[in-house]
C-alpha cells in the first residue's frame, strides 16, 4: 500500500507592525527612542559621559533627529580601549550572552546582549529572512560560523523565530555541507557569498549540478558582494540570492535585509537603528539621501551595549524604501574606507576588481590582491583563477583583457597573474582579499 503524504501547509507569515508604519510615524518613534538611548548611554557608560562632556553636548540637547549630528562618534577603537566590558550599560548578571570579533588586528571588540536584546535580535533576523523570501516551515541550512562570531547564532535564532527548521552546519567541512544539502533537502541556505560559491564549485567538481538541489533562496552577508556575484550565484545554482547586513558592534546580522521581489538593496530596520551617511572626506558633514559616503549607525533599543553614531567604515548611500516604503534602503556596499587601497594616488576597492573581473569571459570570481613595494613604488598584483572551461592560453588572454579594463575603469596599472582553478585559498567565513606585503 502506497503511503500518501499530507499536503504541505503554508504557515502564517505576518509582517511586524513597524514594517507597515508611515515615514512620519517611524520618525516619531525614532526620535522618542533616540532621546531615551542617548540619555541612557550618558548615564550608564563612562566613555559616553566623557565624550559628551568633552564635546560640550548633553542628552537634553537632542530635540529633533537632526540634532544627533552634534554628538561625538563611537569608533571600534573605543570598544578596544574599554576591553573587555567597559562599554556595557548593564551589570554582568543582566548580560545573557557575549560575542566578540576575531581580533585579528588587535584586541577583539566585545559585545553583550540582555534577554530583551536577544529577543529583538531574533525578531529582526526573522524579519530580514522573511523579506528575502524564506518562509515558516522551510528547512534552512545555516553555514555561518558559530561561536563568538555573531553570524551563526544570530542567524540561527532568527530562523527559528521565523518558524523555520534550522540545520546548524556552521562553516567549513565543505564536503559535509554538500552531503547535508543533498540528504536533508533544505529550502534556503545562509552563508557568506564567497563560501556559497566555494560550495557550488565543489559540487561541480563532484559532478553535481548545483541547480539540481532543493535550494530556492540564499541569504548572504558578512562581506561586501557585487551584482555580478549575485548573477553568478543565481545562474550557477538556480536560486534567488539576497543580501543581509549587520555588524557585531551594532547588533549582528539583521540590521537590514533585502527583498527577493525587488533585489534593490537592504531595507534598514529603522525602528531599531538610525542611519546616517558621512562625507568620506569630511566626517563633520552629514550627507543627504542618495549621496555616497560612510555609513553610521545609532542603536535605538539596545540595552547591554548601546552604540551612538558608530562609524562602520562601510561605503554606501541611503535610498527611499520600496518593499517596505517607510524604511530606507542601503545601496550596495562599494567597499570599506579602511579597505581602500591608495595606489599611486588612485583609490581602489576589491569590489571594483570583482565587478570588472566577472565581466571578462574565462575568469572566475576567486581572486586576491597583493601590494608590494619593490623599488620604493607601490605595485599591485591581481591573482585570479581561470574558469575550469578556460584553457591556459585563453586564460592569459583574459588576464590581459582584465588588465586593460582595470586601467580604463579605475585608472591604475597592475600586474595580472592568472592561476589554475582551485589554487587560491577558500574561506568558510569572511574572505580575505587584500595581502599587504609592503613591510615584508
Amino acid at each position: 500500500m502506497t503511503e500518501t503524504l499530507a499536503p504541505r501547509i503554508e504557515l502564517p507569515n505576518p509582517l511586524d507592525p513597524e514594517e507597515t508604519m508611515s515615514r512620519d510615524e517611524l520618525e516619531a518613534l525614532q526620535l522618542a527612542r533616540l532621546q531615551h538611548v542617548v540619555a541612557y548611554a550618558y548615564d550608564r557608560v563612562p566613555l559616553y559621559r566623557e565624550k559628551y562632556d568633552a564635546a560640550g553636548v548633553h542628552p537634553t540637547d537632542l530635540k529633533e533627529l537632526a540634532d544627533l549630528a552634534g554628538f561625538p562618534f563611537t569608533e571600534k577603537e573605543d570598544l578596544r580601549k574599554t576591553y573587555p566590558f567597559g562599554m556595557f550599560a548593564v551589570p554582568q548578571h543582566e548580560v545573557s550572552r557575549i560575542h566578540a570579533s576575531s581580533g585579528t588586528t588587535g584586541r577583539p571588540t566585545v559585545v553583550g546582549y540582555t534577554r530583551q536584546d536577544l529577543d529583538d535580535w531574533a525578531k529582526l533576523v526573522a524579519r530580514s529572512l522573511r523579506i528575502s523570501g524564506v518562509k515558516p516551515g522551510w528547512k534552512v541550512h545555516n553555514a555561518y560560523g558559530y561561536g563568538l562570531f555573531t553570524g551563526g547564532l544570530g542567524a540561527h535564532a532568527g530562523a527559528e523565530r521565523l518558524g523555520a527548521t534550522v540545520i546548524p552546519l556552521s562553516g567549513g567541512q565543505t564536503e559535509k555541507q554538500i552531503q547535508m544539502i543533498l540528504d536533508f533537502e533544505p529550502d534556503a541556505i545562509l552563508a557568506t557569498p564567497t563560501y556559497l560559491l566555494t560550495i557550488a564549485d565543489a559540487m561541480q567538481r563532484q559532478g553535481i549540478d548545483p541547480r539540481s538541489t532543493s535550494l530556492k533562496v540564499a541569504v548572504l552577508g558578512a562581506e561586501p558582494w557585487t551584482e555580478e556575484m549575485r548573477h553568478e550565484l543565481e545562474e550557477m545554482m538556480g536560486i534567488d540570492a539576497c543580501d543581509i547586513y549587520g555588524l557585531s558592534e551594532v547588533m549582528g546580522p539583521g540590521v537590514a535585509g533585502e527583498s527577493n521581489e525587488t533585489k534593490d538593496g537592504s531595507h534598514i530596520w529603522e525602528d531599531h537603528f538610525r542611519p546616517e551617511i558621512l562625507d568620506a572626506f569630511d566626517s563633520t558633514k552629514v550627507l543627504g539621501d542618495g549621496e555616497h559616503g560612510e555609513l553610521v549607525f545609532t542603536s535605538l533599543t539596545k540595552q547591554a551595549l548601546p552604540v551612538i553614531r558608530y562609524r562602520t567604515h562601510d561605503l554606501t548611500r541611503l535610498l527611499p524604501g520600496t518593499a517596505r516604503p517607510a524604511h530606507r534602503r542601503m545601496g550596495r556596499i562599494t567597499g570599506r574606507s579602511d579597505d581602500m587601497i591608495i595606489l599611486r594616488g588612485v583609490n581602489l576597492f576589491p569590489s571594483q576588481i570583482e565587478e570588472i573581473a566577472l565581466k571578462v569571459p574565462g575568469l572566475s570570481p576567486h581572486f586576491q590582491l597583493e601590494i608590494t613595494r619593490p623599488n620604493r613604488m607601490d605595485e599591485l598584483a591581481v591573482k585570479i583563477e581561470r574558469r575550469e572551461d578556460c584553457d591556459t592560453e585563453r586564460g592569459l588572454a583574459a588576464g590581459t583583457e582584465l588588465q586593460k579594463a582595470i586601467k580604463i575603469n579605475i585608472g591604475s596599472s597592475c600586474r595580472i597573474d592568472v592561476v589554475e582553478p582551485g589554487t587560491l585559498a577558500r574561506s568558510s567565513g569572511k574572505l580575505r582579499r587584500i595581502y599587504d606585503l609592503r613591510n615584508k
